[in-house]
């Protein structure tokens, strides 16, 4: 048995069949794991969607900020950015159905040793503490007050997490960190604004998985999110974002081995210059 995990797709259906036809993937014994971001910006977020869901047992796919986007969006709660490319999923005859799969996906998933967020974690939280605070905003997306939370989930504010945070606050801060981080300062403080890659972190922060005091460290993480990054595969992390939206490559690893399996994106419907 083998887990291989991908990242970011966002709705490159075509990029991540030609992956799949490299990666050995048994689905009689393998499993995948996808980072987030099944959707959004690429040309066919429906088709991606329906072949996760259809996947059942045999994927994990946490979420990413892209994917609850789409859950906000389809709920009213924020209108489509000009470049969301999501009308295909919003007016699906199996549009209820896909949305609610995608309100059930976990938002941290730890197995084998491994655990795997869509963006970071918060220097405060040993990796059990982080499973445990996704379980609180999962029960929240689950739960008959799921409307609330996404009409709520979105605000830079509170920046940095505390213990006693309670209600919006509390989930935001947790939401905020597994699926926008990418700098904090020391002591936590989430910055949102620089998408560029960490040797150009702004001043006073660091790229989230440095922090020297970080209490995840001693099990690999896996993330996705940062497309800027570019893939770095090292005892500690894991980073498989390379860009696939915009002309780079989708990327999949095996757990196992951290063996690699690419595909060029360049080229391919949907792409975009780079940025």
């Amino acid at each position: 048995m083998a887990t291989y995990v991908i990242g970011d797709i966002q709705g490159c259906y075509e990029a991540l069949m030609r992956l799949m036809e490299k990666i050995p993937f048994d689905p009689s014994r393998d499993r995948l794991w996808l980072v987030g971001d099944l959707v959004n910006r690429g040309p066919h977020s429906l088709q991606v969607l329906r072949w996760a869901r259809d996947l059942g047992e045999r994927a994990v796919a946490v979420l990413g900020n892209h994917d609850l986007h789409l859950l906000a969006v389809a709920e009213g709660f924020v209108p489509l950015h000009h470049n969301d490319t999501l009308e295909d999923v919003l007016t699906a005859p199996d549009r209820a159905e896909l949305l609610e799969w995608l309100r059930h996906r976990p938002l941290a998933h730890f197995e084998h040793g491994w655990l795997m967020v869509h963006a970071g974690l918060l220097p405060q939280w040993t990796v059990l503490r982080a499973v445990e605070l996704a379980r609180e905003v999962e029960g929240e997306l689950a739960g008959p007050g799921y409307r609330h939370f996404l009409e709520h989930m979105y605000g830079n504010e509170p920046r940095q997490w505390r213990d006693d945070l309670i209600g919006i606050a509390r989930l935001r801060v947790i939401t905020n960190a597994m699926t926008r981080l990418r700098f904090c300062t020391r002591e936590g403080v989430m910055e949102f604004t620089h998408k560029g890659p960490p040797s150009r972190r702004p001043e006073g922060f660091l790229p989230w998985y440095e922090v020297p005091e970080r209490k995840s460290r001693g099990a690999p993480i896996v993330f996705g999110h940062w497309s800027a990054h570019g893939l770095d595969v090292n005892s500690e992390y894991c980073a498989l974002d390379t860009g696939c939206l915009w002309g780079g490559a989708l990327s999949a690893m095996r757990l196992e081995d951290r063996a690699l399996f690419q595909v060029s994106c360049q080229g391919l419907a949907g792409t975009r210059p780079l940025r």
